[in-house]
């Protein structure tokens, strides 16, 4: 490894200690500091692999300043240093953002060493599609808010993944029944490379009874995968157009097709234009 100024973004096992890599190894020891969310959550990982580099802490609320410190390290003494999570790769809902940013601001390497990642681990194995998929992270834990998250989110067609906590996932899952509707498929995968890792199918109503049935389901830490909304649960162009019909027999053409659009989910200005195409007009009166 060259001796020179670089900022290693390192992934950890998210729960089997063999996957941690060789080169991930090599790296936190070579470096001169190691960057790390919880330094006694870490202390043990380390100690494990022999790995006896100093550690510093940087964690959601003294990231900016520690980012400063680290900064410079890098820049004024030529410093490596190397950022690693509690768990899994750096940034992936966890600390670190600023800090990256700042280094590749500077001009600085920044450098990561790839490894587990715990939404790709459970998406590979999740049978759901995995060429289209976003990931929201943890989701707000106001139930309102939460909801209205979801709702943003009902007719969304690609994958979509979530991290949750285990005294919330009860709650998630009763909000994504009352949005989604009992019939959309999930997974649940919990406790990933540990030994209690499972990886449970089922639509929501199915669900809500697996997790209630049995209490253990509930512990530890879970990504939730849901499956995209089918275009064959959107709405048919025929369905599109008898909507539109109705409204338009007691709505002006404008207000028509706005609330067509909200009704649906479609685009307001195809459906003016559908509108203006079924009442034979060319604007609104």
């Amino acid at each position: 490894m060259l001796k020179t100024p670089a900022l290693y973004i390192v992934a950890t096992p998210i729960g089997n200690l063999g996957d941690m890599s060789t080169r991930a190894i090599e790296t936190l020891k070579s470096v001169d500091y190691i960057a790390a969310e919880d330094t006694r959550h870490s202390h043990k990982l380390l100690v494990h692999f022999g790995i006896d580099t100093p550690v510093l802490s940087l964690h959601e609320h003294n990231e900016s300043e520690c980012s400063e410190k680290l900064l410079e390290k890098l820049l004024n003494k030529g410093q490596r240093i190397a950022l690693i999570s509690d768990a899994g790769t750096p940034l992936i809902s966890d600390p670190g953002y600023r800090l990256v940013k700042k280094v590749r601001q500077h001009k600085i390497p920044v450098i990561p060493i790839p490894g587990p990642c715990a939404l790709i681990t459970a998406l590979s194995a999740s049978g759901l599609n995995c060429e289209q998929f976003i990931f929201e992270g943890f989701l707000p834990e106001k139930k309102i808010a939460r909801q209205k998250k979801l709702d943003a989110l009902r007719y969304e067609t690609r994958t979509l993944i979530f991290y949750e906590a285990p005294h919330r996932i009860l709650n998630l899952i009763e909000d994504m029944l009352a949005i989604f509707g009992a019939q959309r498929r999930v997974v649940l995968a919990r406790e990933l490379t540990k030994s209690f890792e499972t990886i449970h199918e089922g639509n929501l109503e199915e669900l809500i009874i697996w997790l209630n049935n049995d209490k253990n389901q509930q512990r530890g830490e879970f990504v939730v995968l849901t499956e995209g909304n089918k275009p064959s649960l959107q709405h048919s162009e025929l369905e599109i157009q008898r909507i539109l019909k109705l409204l338009l027999d007691e709505l002006p053409i404008k207000q028509a097709a706005a609330l067509a659009a909200k009704i649906t989910h479609g685009k307001k200005n195809k459906l003016y234009a559908q509108a203006l195409a079924l009442t034979g007009k060319n604007h609104d009166n």
